[in-house]
């Protein structure tokens, strides 16, 4: 769940960027700021090599995708079994006008059902265009108070759920700590990373992840990330038919 002073910076950023903020309910992707990861040499992409993207939730309702120079935009869709989020439709089709490539995410809470909480995520984007690349995601952050096993365990079950649905393998997001505690037996699935100790692209993957795919390095003023796939390259993760 959020702490208090990544919900206060996620407000000041929709200000900045969007002129508002949003009073719904819900959290964002999340802060990291307790990070375990060693300190070895990251043997992946260099910077100049990296593909930039943002990913935006209910807390920067209006932002302006028209000039933003991502390549990717991941938006926040739903969360447990009953909150979506109210922007999402909008960003959904911005981010179609653009042409950029575009992912919707799912907060997962491991207290719920997992399936029932991958078919309201499913229903959600469903009820939206498609286009051929769309990315799907798991984003995982909280225990719930379950134990490792269980969260590991729900998180699988959520994964193969939407994979066997839809042909897509959905990336998983997390922290470093909680993908290095959480995620093993998970690298089926894309990665996607949130460290922010790190500069971008060189954070080196937790638990039994031989690479990663997105590297979220900064939440100032919005939430950024880099990956190591050219755009084409994301679109070849997510739907292969419209």
């Amino acid at each position: 769940m959020l702490n208090p002073s990544k919900r206060f910076s996620l407000a000041i950023a929709g200000v900045l960027l969007a002129g508002t903020t949003a009073a719904a309910a819900g959290t964002a992707l999340a802060s990291v700021t307790d990070n375990d990861e060693p300190l070895v040499p990251a043997a992946q992409a260099q910077p100049g090599q990296l593909t930039y993207g943002q990913d935006i939730s209910n807390h920067q309702p209006l932002y302006n995708w028209t000039t933003s120079s991502a390549q990717f935009g991941i938006i926040k869709a739903t969360e447990g079994l009953d909150f979506r989020d109210a922007s999402f439709a909008r960003h959904w089709q911005e981010l179609g006008k653009k042409g950029i490539v575009r992912g919707a995410y799912h907060y997962g809470h491991p207290r719920n059902n997992p399936i029932a909480e991958a078919n309201f995520f499913l229903a959600t984007v469903n009820a939206q265009p498609a286009k051929r690349g769309d990315l799907l995601v798991l984003d995982l952050e909280t225990t719930d108070g379950k134990t490792v096993s269980e969260v590991n365990d729900w998180a699988r079950t959520w994964l193969s759920y939407v994979k066997d649905k839809t042909g897509v393998a959905p990336m998983f997001y997390s922290s470093w700590r909680f993908a290095d505690t959480y995620g093993h037996g998970l690298s089926e699935y894309p990665l996607w990373v949130a460290h922010y100790g790190k500069q971008r692209g060189t954070v080196t993957p937790p638990a039994d992840w031989k690479s990663w795919t997105i590297h979220q390095y900064s939440e100032s003023p919005i939430d950024q990330d880099v990956s190591t796939l050219t755009p084409s390259q994301l679109r070849g993760l997510g739907r292969q038919t419209a």
